[in-house]
């Protein structure tokens, strides 16, 4: 059976070049492809970076991300058309499944793959295809199947070098996807992970968990293990992880070079409001400081228009951002997800303003602000991007230790700054060669 797996073209963000399109290849559709092609042909193709090419494959698999819905369901129609059978999945599907026009595909997939698609490929070839399947029950480590590494097309990706140690988060922040109860956490055996490791054939390792720490035992064991592999690396981690000296001493000793952290907001009110329990904002300036001490650098995610977000958050939280030397900023628009329990309250509140989900993207203002305007707020969010990559505030922030300079330097200005030139280059030379030059002259390996 001839089986053909999509990733819908996102929307760019304001300040995002092309290369946000060709970071990363996409692990979710590369697991349910190793899943599946000892017994069938499975073929992927993403829309990132190429075009659908609309054959008749006998069934489609689409994944799907909230903002990505609306071509979802366009991709669908086509080849429907055709009369070929569209399976969609992926993260908005098991969140907000509600969202899904009736008859947009013809079954839904909600949960992991792994619990899904040998049913789905089964009730197929018998002709008995249900509307909607379940992943009945939480993954084991054991069930976790690792992506198709090897059907890379490593040329049009910037970094093919990511790799998941686990599933889901254990805390639920209320605008998270992770707030929803279809969502679990748990670690990946570390022998598979290792595995992967091997399989993308690079000593500078991407981890991208939604929260690499979320165990800190199964991490610090981790952690252990692959220190003598002498590689470099980058996670996502809850700001909790910080205040653990014997977790930060092994990632430094591992080879970690920067560490994603969600802080949100430096207003305690506004991270109260979410049900961010895990942060507490008067320690955050201590929690910098523990990971700048072992020469770790930090990529600070920021979330504006909380509901304790004024016009004055922006200067504020660019000022903490300086004085802080934060080596690089994430920020978005606090963006209530379908099926959230942000999304939830707003909608109770009469406070969501769109249904048009392709605006979902954490770059628009679909709901209306306590705060602040809705114009002050868009207006804030692209105004501190600009000020934050200032030349003046990249030398302000310029790291002080030595070690991670090189890579501060070349995230700062070939990615953020000045990101179309980069752009350029990385079609002229292809994304993965530009991509390992930036490890080598980082000092990556």
């Amino acid at each position: 059976m001839y089986i053909k797996l999509i990733q819908p073209r996102m929307l760019r963000r304001p300040m995002d070049t092309d290369i946000k399109l060709h970071m990363s290849p996409p692990l979710g559709l590369l697991t349910i492809m190793n899943l599946l092609r000892s017994d069938h042909r499975v073929e992927l193709e993403n829309e990132n970076i190429q075009e659908i090419h609309y054959d008749t494959p006998d069934l489609v698999g689409i994944s799907v991300t909230v903002d990505t819905l609306p071509r979802a369901i366009k991709i669908a129609q086509r080849f429907r058309e055709k009369g070929c059978k569209v399976i969609a999945g992926g993260i908005h599907i098991t969140t907000a499944p509600q969202t899904i026009p009736k008859n947009a595909f013809d079954a839904l997939c909600i949960g992991a793959a792994e619990g899904t698609w040998p049913q789905i490929v089964n009730d197929f070839l018998h002709d008995s295809l249900k509307s909607v399947y379940y992943c009945q029950k939480p993954l084991t480590s054991q069930q976790i199947i690792s992506p198709a590494y090897d059907a890379l097309k490593k040329g049009e990706y910037l970094y093919c070098n990511i790799i998941h140690t686990s599933r889901g988060c254990p805390f639920r922040c209320d605008f998270c996807y992770n707030s929803a109860s279809a969502h679990h956490y748990v670690n990946r055996e570390i022998s598979d992970v290792i595995r992967d490791m091997k399989a993308v054939k690079s000593r500078h390792i991407m981890f991208i968990d939604d929260n690499f720490a979320g165990n800190p035992k199964w991490t610090k064991q981790f952690l252990k293990t692959i220190t003598p592999m002498h590689i470099k690396w980058s996670a996502a981690v809850s700001i909790n992880a910080a205040y653990d000296p014997e977790l930060l001493d092994l990632m430094k000793q591992s080879g970690c070079q920067s560490l994603f952290i969600g802080f949100e907001s430096v207003n305690p009110d506004s991270v109260n409001g979410v049900h961010k329990i895990q942060n507490h904002t008067q320690e955050y300036e201590k929690a910098v400081k523990a990971i700048h001490d072992r020469g770790i650098m930090i990529n600070a995610s920021f979330v504006f228009g909380l509901d304790g977000d004024t016009p004055e958050t922006f200067r504020t939280t660019l000022d903490w951002i300086v004085k802080n030397k934060i080596e690089t900023v994430t920020s978005h628009i606090l963006t209530p997800y379908p099926g959230t329990a942000l999304y939830d309250r707003m909608k109770a509140e009469g406070r969501i303003l769109t249904n048009n989900l392709s605006l979902y993207n954490t770059a628009h203002v679909v709901y209306r602000p306590k705060g602040m305007t809705r114009k002050e707020l868009y207006q804030g969010y692209l105004q501190i991007y600009k000020d934050i990559y200032s030349l003046k505030n990249i030398f302000r922030r310029c790291p002080d230790h030595k070690e991670p300079r090189a890579a501060y330097f070349l995230f700062n200005f070939l990615y953020r700054k000045y990101g179309k030139f980069t752009d350029m280059l990385c079609r002229l030379v292809t994304y993965e060669k530009i991509g390992l030059l930036a490890e080598k002259w980082s000092g990556c390996i």
